[in-house]
């Protein structure tokens, strides 16, 4: 099923991301995460892909199969363009669709200086704009509530998102942001900006200091000063610092929840332990 008919049939959605195991071997090894998700409902699992020239793109597909044959819930596979050409494009594609998987989430992906870029797609734009005639998926896209690590600004980001939507991206997946405002005010500008297409915040709970610090540097978050406080004081404390930061996580999840938001994708880290005390705590308002 697609995800937009998802969203013809209920008004939010619940979705997890997971990435592969780095080994073919631990593949089997992650059943026991995704029945723990399984368990919770969700809508759709969407699932990382490798960077050029890694294996990983090779799992990505295969951990999809899975989610989708063994454990009947819609995967969404990542697919980015940055390292890659049209005919590479094509055979990941029609894989995909031999598989039944009916859901990409079209990206540019990192820049490597260990992988070379190719020539046929720039942004993820060309890669919505090149897949969307050519195979019939329902292509979600990245948003980034403060700005892409590489961008020029909010006038410039908010164009090249509305770009993104009128290729064909139907639904947009937010990189992860502690500020709810920031949230909020990015989707008052995508209104703007005649952006109209479901905006999904993804939320990721706080459960390791040095992971969390690498991810915001990433994906350009900023720490309010509540979220600061949390981890000063339990940055060396691993037990008090998830319990802290899975509190934090909870009530910004619930803020969203009453603001009208159209789902919650959460960023699971392959840890099902996170994705059950999430749900646990909003069990009774989703």
């Amino acid at each position: 099923m697609k995800i937009t008919d998802i969203y013809k049939k209920k008004d939010r959605t619940l979705s997890f991301e997971i990435f592969p195991p780095k080994k073919d071997a631990d593949l089997e090894n992650i059943d026991e995460t995704l029945e723990v998700l399984t368990e919770l409902n969700p809508d759709f699992i969407s699932v990382t892909f490798g960077a050029g020239g890694s294996v990983n793109r090779n799992r990505t597909i295969e951990l999809a199969k899975k989610i989708k044959n063994e454990y009947h819930v819609e995967p969404v596979v990542h697919l980015t363009c940055l390292h890659y050409n049209k005919e590479e494009i094509d055979s990941f594609a029609s894989e995909m669709k031999a598989e039944g998987i009916e859901n990409v989430l079209a990206l540019r992906g990192d820049r490597s200086p260990n992988i070379q870029e190719k020539d046929d797609f720039k942004y993820s734009s060309d890669l919505i704009e090149y897949l969307k005639p050519k195979y019939d998926f329902c292509l979600l896209g990245a948003c980034y509530p403060e700005c892409h690590p590489e961008s020029d600004g909010r006038v410039e980001e908010i164009k090249a998102l509305k770009k993104k939507v009128d290729a064909g991206a139907e639904i947009l997946l937010s990189q992860l942001f502690f500020d709810n405002n920031v949230f909020f005010n990015f989707c008052e500008d995508c209104k703007i900006a005649d952006i109209d297409v479901p905006i999904v915040p993804g939320v990721m709970p706080v459960i390791n200091a040095a992971q969390i610090k690498r991810m915001i540097s990433m994906c350009n978050a900023t720490f309010p000063e509540r979220f600061q406080k949390i981890i000063d004081r339990y940055e060396n404390n691993k037990a008090a610092l998830f319990d802290a930061g899975m509190s934090y996580a909870l009530s910004q999840i619930i803020d969203l929840l009453v603001s009208d938001i159209p789902g919650i994708h959460l960023y699971t880290m392959n840890n099902p332990l996170v994705a059950r005390r999430i749900c646990e705590g909003i069990r009774n308002i989703v």
